[in-house]
């Protein structure tokens, strides 16, 4: 029973033991070469941080969007040895159905047009 306490005392002791210690060993005091944007020795010229046009998010969240629609089929032709495939199917029929509608409302809106 004591080596159960004990383990018990270490398993909720650790975790906060080694915050604390990562907190005290992080502690810096940055001088003024250190927070400037660079450190070899002389002021940027321009602009070092260019704005990214928002097609370029909505581009990459569709992209994410639709690389998780294949991952959420992929398990689909395992479903056919399944006692009931066709609940299997009907879902992935309205997961298909939902994001075709998604991806015409996005083309109607314009939102695939590159250029503008």
């Amino acid at each position: 029973m004591n080596l159960m306490i004990l383990i018990s005392i270490i398993y909720l002791a650790l975790p906060t033991i080694l915050t604390l210690l990562n907190y005290w060993f992080t502690l810096t005091k940055p001088d003024n070469e250190k927070l400037s944007p660079y450190e070899c020795g002389f002021d940027p010229l321009k602009i070092t941080r260019p704005p990214f046009s928002i097609r370029f998010f909505l581009v990459a969240i569709l992209f994410l969007l639709f690389d998780l629609e294949i991952a959420l089929l992929l398990p689909l032709p395992w479903a056919i040895q399944l006692p009931y495939p066709t609940y299997t199917f009907t879902w992935a029929f309205i997961i298909m159905s939902l994001l075709t509608l998604g991806l015409l409302y996005e083309w109607i809106q314009g939102g695939l047009e590159w250029a503008e």
